[in-house]
Formats: structure tokens, sequence, C-alpha cells
């Protein structure tokens, strides 16, 4: 065989493996997002422990959050409750298009108007808890980027490009850890265009138990002040 000839099976075979390679991450990307089809279907409710951490590119240090969320779906609405433990303790809730920031050390409650944008900020909210498959491709080109091992758990890494410019101007990115078992998102990675970034860990995941309604509700004083924005 020539050095050309061999050269161009080298060059055929390599573009064979890569043919399947793209064929095989198509089909992996395909399955788990089947996966996340049939979890969102059947998706009611969720609770799971968080810790959200925020990470400077510059100093490469993290400000670390920690506590519990909850999520729940009706046929036309969804409902989001964060508690804040550490390292103060602070309550979110985002229900009927507005988000509530309940500060216990400032006794005081900021009210967001989301309405506007509400199922923009919707698709953030479920993004991995009761996101669609097919929900996902329509604000997202989704990436397959093989199976890694998250505290334990193998799952399905996804890149998610923004489609919208506004929402890029946002997160230029956002890399999801899927697990393949419950279509569900074990880890978040949401990355702003200068670098630096949110990484969200969920454990002890629970689906489709039921939550008590208390938990959609800010605990306040009688002396709270509600600000407006």
């Amino acid at each position: 065989m020539t050095n050309s000839a061999g050269k161009l099976t080298q060059l055929a075979i390599a573009v064979a493996i890569l043919g399947v390679s793209a064929h095989r991450a198509h089909a992996d990307l395909n399955s788990v997002l089947a996966t996340m089809d049939a979890a969102a279907a059947r998706f009611h409710t969720a609770q799971a422990n968080f810790t959200w951490t925020m990470f400077n590119s510059v100093v490469n240090e993290g400000d670390k959050q920690t506590g519990t969320i909850y999520f729940r779906r009706s046929s036309k609405n969804t409902e989001m409750a964060a508690d804040i433990v550490t390292p103060e303790k602070k309550q979110v809730i985002f229900s009927g298009g507005k988000i509530q920031l309940y500060q216990p050390k400032l006794d005081t409650v900021d009210v967001y108007d989301a309405s506007a944008h509400r199922e923009e900020f919707e698709t953030f909210l479920v993004l991995g808890f009761g996101s669609s498959g097919d929900e996902m491709r329509k604000s997202f080109d989704v990436k397959y980027d093989g199976e890694e091992k998250v505290g334990g758990t193998d799952t399905s890494k996804l890149e998610l490009t923004p489609k919208s410019d506004k929402i890029r101007e946002q997160f230029s990115q956002i890399v999801l850890w899927i697990d393949p078992k419950m279509g569900i998102s074990v880890q978040q990675k949401l990355i702003q265009p200068n670098g630096d970034y949110r990484l969200a860990e969920y454990s002890a995941i629970r689906l489709d138990q039921k939550i008590p309604e208390k938990v959609f509700k800010l605990k306040t004083s009688p002396t709270t002040k509600t600000i407006n924005h």
C-alpha cells in the first residue's frame, strides 16, 4: 500500500469513527430528552436540599447558600419556594407572577413583578425540574456531553446555549447534569458572559410528595416592611 493510499484509508477510518460518535451522541441526547419528557408529563411536585455557590472568575472564590427548595405545578402555574438556611435565613417564593424575598434579619419583604416575563422566568425556574426535553429545545441549543458521576450518581451532561440574545446577555451557557433514571437535574451550572457562574447542587430529591401549603407562604412578623419594585 502506498503512503497516499494509507493516508486515505486512515482518513476514511477517522471520518467513520467521527460519524459513529456523532450518531451515538445524537442518540444519547434523544434518549435523555425523552426521559425528561416522560418525567415532565408526570411531574407535580419536587423537594430537594440545595447548595448554591456563586463563583467569581477573578478571585476563584464562591459565596455559598444552603437550604431546601420546593416546586409544585398545577394545570396552569408553576410555583417555587426556597428556604435558605445558611449563611443567613431567607425565604424566596415565586407564585402568581411575583417573586418575594423575605429577609428576617432586615424584617423586609422585597416584591418583584415578573408577570411581564413570566414564561421566560418559569423556563429557568423549572430547568431540570419538571421541564421537558421538547420545551428545552425551544429555548436552547442542546448538546450531549457524555456521562459524569455527580455525588455518586451517574448522570448525563447537557450543554445548553440560549437561543435568545436577551437571555445570552445574562447566561452565555448552562450545563445540566441529569439523572437518567428520574429525568431530573442533580446539578446545574449557569455561566455568565464575564465568566462568573452559579453552581447549584441538589440532593435528597423527592418527587410527587405532598408539600404543606405553609411552605408557599412567607413567615413574616407583624412589623415586616414590604417593598415593591
